[in-house]
């Protein structure tokens, strides 16, 4: 059996009133993953996971790419929302990550609300799961669910910057 080179991603850092981010785009731009440079060693335990091994190059991902985080921690935002991710996970965490990019900038949902938006009403803890093995943080906003009554509930970046995200959104709408 031949082993299968290494996927090649580049690695883009970019600063934000929260901490740097990590950007990693593909060759065609497409955002693989994003998370804070704190959380560094989680995005790369689920690219790992998601994609085998893999290479990551230090350089720029695609100005609109880069220019659409600036804008969205510059205050717009929804400009995250055109931006191009791929995430390869199972067929059920794609479907709840394609789920939490139609909740709105500005807007929250409970667990139980994502699981009903995807049909499984009963599937709380496992959309739970999926929400937090998402590799591609604040495109694919993660951030906006909390728990059923509302409170704030974990998230991979930390609470704090959770409660700034959505306040962040809040404030430019």
């Amino acid at each position: 059996m031949t082993a299968r080179p290494p996927e090649a991603f580049t690695l883009d850092r970019i600063e934000t009133p929260v901490g740097t981010v990590l950007l990693v785009t593909d060759a065609q731009g497409v955002v693989r993953a994003l998370d804070f440079v704190d959380y560094e060693p989680r995005m790369l335990r689920l690219l790992a996971r998601h994609y085998g091994q893999v290479k990551l190059t230090p350089g720029q991902a695609p100005e609109p790419v880069r220019a659409g985080v600036r804008a969205y921690f510059g205050g717009d935002a929804r400009a995250l929302e055109g931006l191009p991710v791929a995430t390869a996970g199972t067929p059920f965490q794609r479907e709840v990550w394609a789920a939490l990019r139609s909740i709105p900038a500005g807007e929250t949902r409970s667990y139980g609300q994502l699981a009903a938006a995807i049909g499984r009403p009963k599937a709380v803890r496992a959309v739970g799961l999926a929400n937090g093995a998402n590799p591609v943080g604040i495109i694919v906003p993660c951030h906006r669910v909390v728990g059923a009554n509302g409170t704030m509930t974990g998230y991979a970046g930390g609470l704090e910057r959770k409660r700034w995200l959505l306040a962040h959104e809040a404030a430019a709408l």
